[in-house]
Order: structure tokens, then C-alpha cells, then sequence
């Protein structure tokens, strides 16, 4: 099996969980594209359900499946969210963001009944910290929070190498809310928990890619087959 192979796996695997009337939250990346494309499938099947987009790119993957979208509102109940992850550990911590869309993707995980991540299974790592932590920031005065987040890191005891993304362009990348992202090369992080909490007290900080105690289950699929890991 190829790694995209693996990723439909879990897709599939995850499909199963999706019942009729359902609100879906819907991942950004590879691997939810494959989700968002197997909903379409379902639906042109019978099944009924609407989602909320976590990036501009997911909006249009899921206009194009055929898979009816809402804006969320206070009253909208997400009954579950689907999403991809760069990372996980076996405590179902995450490392997200290599897309660009970490901001939305959290807002939509934390407000879900169930958050469901599907990944293939190269993305399980005993600690986390292999993949850049993706961190976004305002705009403004962005080189002081810069400073300070290289300062926090340090004091974690994490020699990082901290860089503003790049886009295809050059140019600086800008996330769906016109936000700048910064790419913490940190080596493994002994207590991510710890990590972000310290990193949301920077003023100019708008969220991290750490993903802490919002996963329910992580679908890994690989050549051996599916592993599952619940938080319970």
C-alpha cells in the first residue's frame, strides 16, 4: 500500500461513523480530502448530512462532492469532525497545521461532540516535536512576538529554529484569516500540554498547532491494517 493508499483506508474506516442527518465538521489536508470525496459518494447513495468547512480549500473539495455546507452559528451542534494530523502520540496529543488552516481546524474540533482524526499510520510518534510545530500570529509588530516565542521555547529547554512561512510565491503565507505562520523546527517536546498553554500567554499569539485533549479517536491505517487509539 502506498501512503495515499493508507490514508483512504482510514477515510473508509471513518466514513462508517457518519450517520443520516449528521452536521459534519470537515478537515483540511490529503487525508480529509479523501473523506470529503468518499461523503460525496455516500450521499449521491442516499445519505443526508451538511458540513462545516475548516479551510477555504476544504469549502471548495466539498462543493465539489456535492456535500452541502453552513455557516456555523451558536446554534449550530457539530455532531462530528473529521480531520487529518501531521503528528500524533498514544495519548491522541496532535501536531496540526502543516496546511495552514490550525486556526479553524481547533475551533471546529473543540466544538464537536466527537473530533475524529484519520491519518496514515507514519504519522504515530512516540513524542511529539519531529514535524515543525506550526504556530500562528497576527501581522502586527509580528517580529516582537517572534522574539518572545523564540524566548518561550528556550526556556522549555528547546533549541528551536524558528521561520516564517513561505507561500508558493515567496511571498509570506497567509492563513484563511490573514494571518502569518510560523514554523518551530524543536526537536521533541517533552510536555506539549505545558508548551502550549505557554505559548497562548504571548500577546500577538493566535493559536498553536499543538493539539491537546480535543482527539476522541485516531484511525491510523498502514500495510498491517488499522490501528485504532480512543482517549477512554
Amino acid at each position: 500500500m502506498t501512503p495515499d493508499d493508507c490514508k483512504r483506508r482510514a477515510a473508509e474506516e471513518a466514513i462508517e461513523l457518519v450517520r443520516d442527518g449528521m452536521t459534519l465538521g470537515l478537515g483540511t489536508g490529503s487525508t480529509a480530502a479523501h473523506f470529503i470525496k468518499l461523503l460525496g459518494e455516500r450521499m449521491r447513495a442516499g445519505l443526508r448530512v451538511r458540513g462545516v468547512p475548516t479551510s477555504e480549500d476544504t469549502r471548495r473539495r466539498a462543493a465539489e462532492a456535492g456535500v452541502p455546507l453552513i455557516d456555523a452559528d451558536e446554534t449550530t451542534v457539530i455532531d462530528l469532525a473529521v480531520d487529518g494530523t501531521d503528528e500524533t502520540d498514544s495519548r491522541l496529543n496532535l501536531i496540526k497545521g502543516g496546511g495552514g488552516a490550525l486556526l479553524r481546524e481547533k475551533i471546529v474540533a473543540a466544538a464537536a461532540r466527537r473530533f475524529v482524526v484519520i491519518a496514515d499510520a507514519s504519522k504515530k510518534v512516540a513524542a511529539l516535536g519531529a514535524f515543525p510545530l506550526p504556530v500562528e500570529i497576527d501581522r502586527f509588530a509580528f517580529g516582537l512576538t517572534v522574539r518572545r516565542i523564540r524566548e518561550t521555547l528556550a526556556a522549555a529547554g528547546l533549541k528551536a529554529e524558528v521561520s516564517l512561512r513561505k507561500g508558493r510565491d515567496g511571498a509570506a503565507f497567509l492563513s484563511d484569516g490573514g494571518n502569518f505562520i510560523l514554523d518551530c523546527r524543536a526537536g521533541l517536546i517533552a510536555e506539549p500540554a505545558a508548551l502550549d498553554s505557554a505559548l497562548h500567554a504571548i500577546p500577538g499569539v493566535v493559536e498553536t498547532g499543538l493539539f491537546i485533549g480535543l482527539a476522541d479517536l485516531v484511525i491510523l491505517a498502514g500495510p498491517d491494517g488499522v490501528e485504532t487509539l480512543t482517549s477512554r
